[in-house]
């Protein structure tokens, strides 16, 4: 990719251009950050149940020449995805069980989430629908009409949140319709926006974007997921700066992650710079336990501590909730008791 055209070059092209070159292998995106496979340990047959993809602006960020860069590990196919983690499944959300015919997951009371897409702009290794069977429960453009006339119906419903996948995959013109669409019902009150984009493929948020979600009569609120402070370069500063002026709330969410982002100065740094860019940090989840992600596990005692540490330095309001999700429940579970309280 780099050897036809430079960096510059390649942000100049559009957001489905620079999706289509992103690195798909794992040899490319080491060669890029000059480090040889054979010093790492890397998978073949990890790749081939999930494959790598990595955009050229997430890479970017990463520090050549570091095997253990923090973005790096995030997305490195490796051997530890191979071994088998006492209570680690395929779906370690209960989402099978919350879905409706009409593909609608309703897990939570005045909140339903829709799979808009199976595809993401980056495969995050650790991520909790990596086994998910999306060719069922994705939204055709036909289960998306009934997925619609389902929220119609049910007067309860006050939010919808578009997830997958990455939602902002989806081109503009389908995204259009189905905002459209939702902005239709009179008792939905927002539509929140669950992606990964805005971070590793700013380029993603156009115009016509913006044009879309601005003149949705919903309230529109975006949930970015960040989860180091490295990967905030100046092209996703821009793309959220238009965000915001563009009266889109942001938010941030990150998963707690062992050697990523499991020292208190990181998840301090994480919350000052995403702050500092009009990203407010509301959610720090502990792993979802879904099979081949157990090497990024990092304990709840050990999460409890560390949090411990951030409300010490932090202000309360750039303090992000620690949360685990477990099947079943009628919401996230805080993960904190009396004496861990949040000031």
């Amino acid at each position: 990719m780099l050897e036809r055209q430079t960096e510059t070059e390649h942000f100049d092209l559009s957001w489905q251009q620079q999706l289509a070159e992103a690195f798909n292998s794992i040899e490319d995106l080491c060669h890029y950050l000059h480090l040889s496979p054979s010093e790492l340990p890397v998978s073949s047959a990890a790749s081939k149940s999930f494959p790598l993809r990595v955009p050229l602006n997430f890479a970017a960020s990463m520090e050549k020449g570091n095997p253990h860069d923090p973005l790096l590990r995030q997305v490195l196919p490796v051997n530890d995805e191979l071994f088998a983690y006492p209570g680690f499944s395929n779906d370690p959300v209960g989402d099978l069980r919350a879905a409706t015919e009409s593909s609608v997951l309703h897990k939570y009371q005045g909140r339903v989430l829709l799979i808009n897409t199976g595809s993401c702009a980056i495969n995050c290794r650790y991520c909790f629908r990596r086994n998910f069977p999306y060719a069922d429960l994705q939204l055709s453009k036909q289960k998306e009409d009934a997925a619609v006339r389902y929220i119609d119906k049910d007067s309860g419903i006050s939010e919808v949140i578009l997830s997958g996948g990455d939602p902002l995959v989806l081109n503009d013109a389908r995204l259009t319709r189905l905002v459209q669409h939702l902005g239709r019902i009179k008792h939905l009150k927002r539509i929140r926006i669950h992606s990964r984009i805005p971070v590793v493929l700013p380029a993603r948020i156009t115009d016509e974007l913006i044009n879309t979600l601005a003149q949705c009569p919903a309230q529109i609120i975006l949930v970015v997921h960040c989860n180091h402070a490295n990967e905030i370069n100046e092209r996703v500063i821009a793309a959220c700066k238009t965000l915001k002026n563009n009266g889109i709330t942001l938010f941030n969410q990150s998963v707690l992650l062992k050697g990523i982002n499991d020292t208190a100065e990181q998840l301090c740094e994480l919350s000052e710079r995403l702050f500092s860019h009009g990203i407010i940090p509301y959610y720090l989840h502990l792993l979802d336990k879904a099979t081949g992600t157990g090497h990024f596990e990092v304990s709840e005692q050990d999460a409890l501590a560390l949090m411990r540490q951030v409300q010490a330095t932090l202000p309360g309001y750039l303090v992000p909730k620690l949360v685990k999700e477990v099947a079943g429940m009628a919401s996230k579970q805080y993960v904190f008791n009396d004496t861990n309280s949040y000031r």
